[in-house]
This record gives C-alpha cells, structure tokens and sequence, in this order.
C-alpha cells in the first residue's frame, strides 16, 4: 500500500474543519500563546523534554534564533475545544534545511534537478535539537490524529512541497502511520544509567567503568589520566546556581566552537539569556579551569523522563548532552566534559539517561549504546513521493543491519549486556 498522501488525498475541508471539529489556529509569534496552557499539555505527554516547553521554543523567536530572517518561519498550530487546548505543536516553514539533522538535501536536489521547487517546506521539530520526544502535544490519540490532518490539509492549501515531523515520540509514530506519512529512522547514542548484569543504577563513576570490558575500561582511564596530568580541574553548577560570568563564559566557549567551523552559531547570546531567567532550572554547566582560569564548557539539560516523574533521583530522569566550546586545546578534554562529568553526574544524581546528541558512533566506546530514532514525512509530488518511499524502504534495511552490527559491539563485559 501507499505510505504517502498528496493534495488530491487530503480532504478538502473548509478551513477550521477536522474530524472533531477542534478550531483550528495558526499562530505566527510563539511568544503570544499562553504558555500555561501550552506547558499544561506537555505535562499530559508520555515523551516530554525540556525543549518543547514554552520558555525554549519562545526564547528561540524573542532571540532571533529561529525567525523568518534565519529561515525559520514559525506557523504554530492549536487545536481549541471551547476554551481548552486540545492539541498543538511547533510547526515552521523552512527556506532551507539546516539545523535539523535529519538529511534531506539529496531530495531538494533532485527537485532542482527537474526545475521543481523543493523549498519552502513545513517542519514539526524543535529548531537545532535533534532530542527525541513528543511533537504533536495532544490531550489523546484523536486529538492528535486531527491535529496532524489539519497540518497535511494546510500543507496541501499552501502548496507547500512536503512536510516533515523529526524526532517524534511513539505516539506521534503512531499517528503519522496512520495518517500514511512515510517513516525514517536514524541512529543516535545514549547512555543508561544500569548495570546490565545486575539490573540495578551504577553505585558510582568507578562502578560504572567495572560493568565495560577491560579494554574500554582502560582506555577511559587513560583519556582521564591525560586531562588531569594537564592540570585541568572541574567544578558544575546548576539553574540559579550557574552565575553570569558563567553563562558569559559559556557563549564565549559555545561560539568558538562554530567559528572554528567557519559557521555563525545557531543561538544568540540573547536565546541564553532567555534560558538564564525563564528556564534555569533545565540546565547544568560544567566548566573546566587551569591554573585558576576557565578554559572550557559543557552545558547539559535535565528534565522528568515521563509526565509523572518527579525530576532528579528519578530512573526516569534525562539529561541531554547539547553545546561545548573551548579556548584552550587539552588533549582528550572533549570526552571528559562532554561524557565523563555528565555521566558522574548522572549517576549522582540519579538520573536514568544521557543522550549524547546526534550521530557519532564512537561514542559506544564510552557506553553510550544505539537507539533508533524516528521521523516522518509526506511529499506532494506523487512521483517523487514513491521515489522517496523506494529510498527509504532500502535505508531502513541498512539501518536495521547497522544497529545489529552495533549491538554486537557491546563495550560491556562478556556476559554483562
């Protein structure tokens, strides 16, 4: 069967019509939804992460990360039954495809090949944050089967070329299914916070490094024998605890990093800003000093793994490894700041996850272990969504061969994965 949808398959529907008759409302400037309502409906998900609060996806147009003059032009949408928010999610209008992580140039490619205009396009993501979680925000499954259908028809009446949803949740695989988008998956790296042997949370950093085969164990030994045989110290603070030097510090470290690249960073200073007053309470800066100075930075986010969950000293607890930067070139300070401090926090801390961001194999050597990751998509070009589809059912066998390739890469002891 035919896992896509075109114009002539969406219904043409009046506009403010779906199979509920939830209202529909599109809304340019995130800053202006009520961000009670919208972080009320976050809290009812399965899959919630820091980055699809209100304060985050806010802080992203008020610091003119993501807005029209970057290429992100921000169409939310909200579902209202009466006076409650049943469904909504951040929904943008790209003129390109950056700061997604989630491939697809070889397509607008092939439609500039053929004289067809691939861009603008429609993306359901949090913009730079390739962190899985729930996108589609709804109070149940057929508010969010609507929610997604008032988005296809408006794509369709917008003449949009396609429509893309990344690093969805299992609902939203669920509903995007069955709405024939078509799924892709990716290959990200995580690390639980388990013994696999034992099935209980790692006691410490030393604990952890005895559940790895001793070849991991002894490389991560060394890499942290080099960091401290050069001096470098380091010290964490979290939410209100992180100063302004600190945060200074960090965009100083952050920026770095992409100028280095020959990029302009994503986020302003002004987005950190943002984060500082509105969201401190998501965040864990860790710094590394020598001789008294700061030289380098990682930030994390933390936040409940489940509606439910409490926070920190929650198995369902997750951090989320984002930014670093450095000033000064230590060797193997990389994977000390953004994998060994996180994680002997994590483990202090009782949390369950780390999630080391996207792509980067060589993390299973720190015991971060494959997962897939999901996104979906719906082309209105018939001929290149069959094509697309072609595509994607040959590179989803690869996908499942390589995550079998992983998984018999184990880092762990024999026996204890």
């Amino acid at each position: 069967m035919t896992r896509h949808s075109h114009p002539a398959d969406v219904p043409q529907s009046a506009p403010g019509r779906n199979r509920l008759g939830l209202r529909p409302q599109f809304i340019n400037d995130p800053t202006a939804i009520d961000g009670a309502a919208w972080n009320a409906l976050l809290a009812r998900q399965a899959a919630p992460t820091p980055f699809m609060r209100h304060e985050y996806l806010a802080a992203l147009h008020s610091s003119g990360s993501a807005v029209l003059m970057t290429g992100w032009s921000p169409r939310f949408v909200l579902l209202w039954d009466g006076d409650e928010l049943a469904a909504a999610c951040p929904l943008y209008v790209k003129s390109h495809s950056y700061g997604e992580y989630v491939f697809d140039w070889a397509w607008a490619n092939a439609y500039a090949e053929h004289g067809l205009a691939y861009y603008p396009k429609a993306l359901i993501a949090v913009p730079f944050t390739p962190v899985p979680g729930t996108r589609l925000l709804a109070r149940d499954d057929g508010a969010r089967a609507a929610l997604l259908e008032t988005i296809v028809a408006w794509c369709g009446e917008q003449s949009l070329s396609s429509l893309h949803l990344l690093y969805g949740s299992a609902a939203d695989w669920v509903a995007c299914d069955a709405a024939g988008l078509m799924q892709r998956q990716q290959v990200q790296f995580h690390w639980h916070n388990g013994h696999p042997a034992e099935g209980r949370a790692f006691h410490g950093f030393d604990d952890f490094l005895a559940s790895l085969a001793q070849d991991k164990r002894k490389k991560i030994r060394q890499e942290r024998r080099k960091v401290g045989a050069a001096g470098v110290t380091f010290r964490w603070a979290r939410g209100a605890d992180i100063a302004a030097a600190d945060w200074a510090f960090f965009y100083r470290c952050y920026e770095r990093t992409y100028l280095e690249h020959g990029n302009a960073p994503y986020l302003t200073p002004a987005f950190f800003d943002a984060m500082a007053r509105d969201m401190a309470d998501a965040w864990v800066l860790f710094i590394a000093e020598r001789d008294g100075q700061p030289i380098a930075s990682s930030l994390i986010a933390v936040g409940a793994g489940s509606a439910s969950a409490g926070g920190l000293n929650d198995s369902k607890a997750a951090a989320y490894g984002r930014y670093w930067g450095a000033l000064q070139r230590v060797d193997c300070l990389h994977f000390e700041l953004c994998y060994y401090q996180p994680i002997d926090w994590c483990i202090r801390h009782g949390v369950g996850r780390f999630e080391g961001g996207a792509q980067g194999e060589h993390k299973m050597a720190r015991a971060l272990m494959p997962v897939a990751t999901h996104s979906a998509h719906w082309l209105a070009h018939p001929a290149f969504a069959d094509a697309v589809e072609r595509f994607l059912a040959r590179e989803s066998v690869g996908i499942g061969d390589y995550l079998q390739h992983l998984d018999e890469r184990s880092p762990f002891r024999r026996g204890a994965g």
